[in-house]
């Protein structure tokens, strides 16, 4: 393809929460959750935190580090389940706060977890056809479990932010395929405060089949197997999810051992497949291919075939944190202070 990624950042919210502290208040062994979706701990945003500020400082991350003038990009679209306004664009709060208005188009993408996946594909097409010299693709979340739910041990904040452009380029899209069908494993209604979600449903039928099917697909269509790709990136509803359909597709734990940042961090929703494709970045080499494969409920997934270029090796990773310290990193809280913070405590009379 004639467009690839220039530059790229992600932001993750600094207090965490553990499924015990989650079992504790509900009675149930929040340990066993743990252990049974593979999450240590999931990140939670402070009151002042939302998609824009996380899209925000991602953004700065990844324009720091390309050494990207603002003025220079023609599209920002922010893929979220999670936006803060029901009308109301973030795309345009993130590109004026960063300095890059008005000579841009911008606006929200939603597709539950893959809307920042789909951001991606737009902007490969917009750069790729010339229209604009750089585009800004990102997938960031606050995402909402339910008190009590099991989603509630998973569902996390963070988020990733990538330029899309044709020069500079560290890493090359070499083709991107999708594959998407009507499956209703997981909604919420307007005006409903917590998502729903078809229990064990979501994981055969939906992200499985979506998952395989469309990782199957791109190797075939690029002639390639799993042994081609040095990283694998899967979406991560948990820590179990994708290490079971990377082994089913025949993929190594060293494969996966980058892309995999949920156990740490927690599902980041429409982040989470670009977190992990942020993290291999931080630890990639020239020359070496990456298998990403998001999906959103719903449902859908898009791949992307992917290969670092030499100018990775010169790439500026100073600016800004790297996705491991995230992950290394945390203030935990109790249930109380994490109900404050998520707005779950209702006073009287709201």
């Amino acid at each position: 393809m004639q467009a690839g990624i220039v530059s790229y950042g992600a932001y993750v919210p600094r207090y965490r929460i553990t499924p015990a502290e989650i079992g504790r208040v509900w009675g149930s062994d929040g340990e066993a959750m743990g252990h049974n979706l593979n999450v240590v701990r999931k990140s939670v945003p402070s009151p002042d935190e939302d998609t824009i500020t996380i899209s925000t400082e991602a953004l700065r991350t990844a324009l720091l580090r390309g050494a990207i003038d603002p003025q220079e990009i023609g599209a920002i679209y922010v893929g979220s389940e999670s936006h803060p306004y029901a009308v109301k664009p973030t795309a345009t709060v993130v590109a004026q706060a960063v300095g890059a208005t008005p000579n841009l188009t911008a606006a929200d993408f939603e597709f539950a977890c893959k809307a920042g996946t789909a951001a991606i594909q737009t902007c490969l097409g917009l750069v790729g056809s010339e229209m604009i010299r750089y585009g800004v693709a990102i997938g960031t979340d606050t995402s909402q479990g339910a008190p009590g739910d099991a989603l509630e041990y998973s569902a996390s904040a963070g988020g990733a932010a990538f330029v899309i452009g044709r020069d500079r380029v560290i890493c090359r899209v070499h083709r991107t395929l999708s594959y998407t069908t009507d499956t209703p494993d997981f909604w919420r209604r307007e005006g409903q405060k917590y998502p729903s979600h078809s229990g064990r449903f979501t994981g055969e039928p939906a992200y499985f089949r979506h998952e395989s099917e469309c990782a199957r697909r791109i190797m075939e269509a690029g002639g390639t197997g799993p042994k081609d790709y040095r990283h694998v990136v899967f979406h991560q509803p948990n820590g179990k999810f994708p290490q079971r359909v990377g082994k089913q597709l025949g993929f190594t734990d060293a494969q996966m051992r980058y892309g995999l940042v949920t156990p740490y961090i927690g599902n980041t929703y429409s982040g989470a497949a670009l977190i992990g494709l942020a993290n291999v970045l931080d630890h990639a080499g020239p020359g070496e291919r990456i298998l990403v494969v998001g999906y959103g409920s719903g449902a859908g997934s898009d791949a992307f075939d992917l290969e670092t270029t030499d100018e990775i090796a010169r790439f500026d990773r100073h600016h800004g944190r790297p996705v491991q310290w995230y992950l290394d990193q945390g203030v935990e809280l109790s249930y109380a202070v994490y109900a404050k913070f998520r707005g779950k405590i209702h006073m009287g009379g709201e």
